[in-house]
């Protein structure tokens, strides 16, 4: 296998972010989201890539981009839906801001005065064009059908005039798919699966829509192009629009609508089964691709990483084999090994929300930051950690906040936390990785002398603290599923969970924040919460506020790949 990789250089992207104490109560953004197209006083429009919900189907599913949204900024707190595209359709999501825009925008819908126009891609013949159909639909099972007794929809299905802007976006779709060709589809009622039963009942299933008879492909090739409606705030006719991108491979596509590359370089490509290569595991980190699955690159894995590569312009890409004896084996045998192009440097940069974290092949299992907890590493840097449910409430603190990590690893929640303004204490059995965390934090400009970095047993030392007096206005508990020390003995998380929190929680302040999380993939995330929440009660605590969230979306639940990581985040008092 060949490979064309460009030079290896010493440059890495900038992105500054301003660091304000959170006693202020300001707070900064970091940069918008590609997949935002407008923003103002009244409206929130989105472009939605394929395969991912609009909101999360369940309280333990993965998030839907409104509730990822919705959590993301306090600008966006009063987020409100106003209507909705199914997981496999791509395109433009309009969502409320102000209640005097969702009652605007409700009332439009309800008098049909607002237009949308979707493309489809079919590789069946439709009947001659223009057509309308107008049938009740009833829902059976996971699927919908014409059927009496159900509610009116309407689909108007048209030509893409020759020349127009809206002609096919993807050619090699066509070609690889004889006899394919796009339609417009303008929905003049807004049912559930409304265009996909149209046009399946009509005999031409849209491409990739195997739900209702439509032939297997890489994704529903249906989008919704165009919404036209009057502003609810000045009263103008605004139509806002976004391509189809039908030549986009879906997986990059949803990584694209998510991550702002001039902050973020780290990400999960390729989750298992999720997408599509079940036990295989792919993350961009920096300049370089990381592959991971229980077995050797077979050759099918070994043409798409090459092809992953390319598109990211990757200087080379290793592997590494997921085995269940790590403790066992030397860093020597689990590192990853070069699959092909330039040797990664033994320690290497990457950017993660503008923060400079540094990672290294070399030294075993784990390269220096799991991307899982990107989310959570922002909450603390920005104070957002939901709804109406900041960090620390404004004016609040009357100095500078102080956060324990436990487990700190190469201590990249503290880093997110210093960066914000807190001062931090970083707790960890390993040295070597508390020197790690240390150079992660001269790596962002932060003095580790500032902040303070202590090696031993979690469980003394907390111990320790609440012996001193010490209390924290957050602390975090992101522990191993599995770990051994001298003075505790082994630590399981299913088994263990509750007594840690029982022991962090006389160095939580009143009013403070609990980060708990684990990536216990059997553990239900039912009895993780009831584990930790039983603690806190059983400490003589209430919860204030509780947040709940898994792996981000780059990380996406699938049935046959379930959520394995749990976090919750709670205020006591």
């Amino acid at each position: 296998m060949v490979c064309r990789q460009k030079e290896l250089g010493s440059e890495y992207a900038t992105y500054l972010i301003p660091r304000f104490p959170w006693a202020a109560g300001t707070w900064f953004h970091l940069g918008m989201i590609p997949c935002v197209i407008h923003e103002d006083e009244h409206l929130l429009v989105v472009s939605k890539p394929a395969g991912w919900n609009t909101h999360a189907p369940g309280p333990f599913a993965g998030e839907g981009i409104y509730d990822w949204l919705k959590h993301r900024d306090s600008r966006w707190s009063s987020l409100s839906i106003l209507h909705r595209l199914d997981k496999e359709t791509s395109g433009v999501l309009v969502f409320g801001k102000t209640p005097a825009a969702n009652r605007s925008l409700t009332q439009q819908f309800t008098d049909r005065r607002i237009r949308k126009k979707y493309f489809l891609l079919t590789d069946r013949t439709p009947p001659p064009l223009p057509f309308a159909v107008k049938t009740p639909l009833v829902r059976i099972g996971e699927r919908y059908a014409g059927g009496a007794g159900g509610e009116s929809a309407e689909t108007l299905f048209t030509p893409i005039p020759d020349g127009s802007p809206d002609g096919p976006p993807d050619r090699s779709i066509a070609a690889s798919c004889p006899g394919s060709q796009g339609l417009i589809v303008e929905p003049l009622t807004g049912r559930t699966h409304q265009i996909r039963v149209h046009a399946a009942e009509s005999g031409f299933p849209i491409l990739g829509d195997t739900l209702y008879g439509g032939t297997a492909a890489a994704r529903v090739f249906l989008h919704a192009a165009e919404i036209s409606f009057t502003h609810p705030g000045t009263g103008a006719a605004v139509t806002f629009s976004a391509p189809a991108g039908f030549e986009a491979d879906p997986r990059q596509a949803l990584r694209t609508a998510l991550i702002d590359p001039d902050a973020t370089n780290a990400f999960r490509l390729i989750h298992g089964a999720s997408d599509g290569w079940p036990g295989w595991f792919v993350e961009k980190l920096g300049d370089f691709l990381l592959s991971q699955s229980d077995a050797p690159l077979n050759a099918r894995q070994s043409v798409e990483l090459c092809r992953l590569a390319k598109g990211f312009a990757s200087y080379g890409a290793y592997h590494k084999i997921l085995s269940r004896q790590v403790r066992r084996s030397t860093p020597t045998l689990v590192s990853p090994t070069r699959v092909f192009g330039t040797e990664a440097p033994d320690r290497f940069e990457i950017l993660e929300n503008g923060l400079r974290f540094e990672l290294s092949f070399q030294e075993g299992y784990s390269v220096g930051l799991f991307l899982d907890q990107r989310d959570n590493r922002r909450r603390l840097l920005t104070g957002q950690i939901a709804a109406e449910f900041p960090l620390a409430a404004p004016g609040t603190l009357e100095a500078r906040p102080e956060i324990l990590n436990t487990f700190a690893y190469t201590c990249g929640f503290s880093v997110c936390a210093a960066a914000a303004g807190a001062r931090t204490t970083s707790l960890d059995l390993s040295k070597k990785y508390l020197e790690w965390g240390q150079r992660n934090f001269a790596r962002n400009g932060l003095d580790p002398a500032a902040h303070d970095f202590i090696y031993g047993d979690t469980f003394d030392w907390l111990r320790r603290l609440a012996k001193k007096g010490r209390a924290f206005d957050a602390i975090v508990l992101d522990p191993p599923t599995f770990s051994q020390s001298k003075e505790h003995g082994a630590f399981r998380a299913e088994k263990d969970y509750g007594r840690l929190v029982t022991a962090a929680l006389p160095v939580l302040k009143p009013g403070g924040v609990l980060l708990a999380s684990t990536n216990a993939a059997d553990w239900p995330p039912e009895d993780f919460l009831a584990a930790v929440e039983g603690a806190i009660h059983g400490a003589q605590r209430k919860i204030r506020q509780r947040h709940y969230v898994p792996q981000p979306p780059d990380f996406p639940i699938h049935r046959d790949a379930p959520a394995y990581l749990k976090t919750v985040w709670l205020k006591t008092d």
